[in-house]
């Protein structure tokens, strides 16, 4: 699914460091829906800590309609640096599950 953010964050790292650990297919399926649902909480976390309670009722609605134009007009009038902050977010998290695949390889 295409989310309206998905040009700004790719997980390729994180997929081929998923691809060099011993996993069924079944459990990298897992984990990457994990890793998207992890991005995309993370995301939205950074987005609606930035809007006021109204602002976060109409993010809400754009988002459930799926109109990408709509979301990034709405986002672009209300959050300075909303891109920043979109990958700011995400980079963090995507250092975290980095340390923590390095982690489980060592086990």
């Amino acid at each position: 699914m295409k989310l309206f953010y998905s040009h700004l964050i790719e997980v390729d790292s994180i997929i081929l460091e998923l691809d060099q650990m011993d996993l069924s297919d079944e459990e990298k399926l897992h984990l990457t829906n994990l890793i998207d649902s992890s991005i995309h909480h993370s995301v939205l976390d950074a987005i609606l800590s930035e809007l006021s309670t109204a602002d976060k009722r109409v993010f809400m609605q754009h988002l459930n309609e799926g109109d990408h134009d709509k979301i990034w007009k709405f986002l672009n009038e209300r959050v300075d640096r909303v891109e920043e902050k979109i990958k700011k977010a995400a980079d963090d998290l995507k250092i975290e599950l980095h340390k923590d695949l390095k982690e489980a390889k060592k086990q």
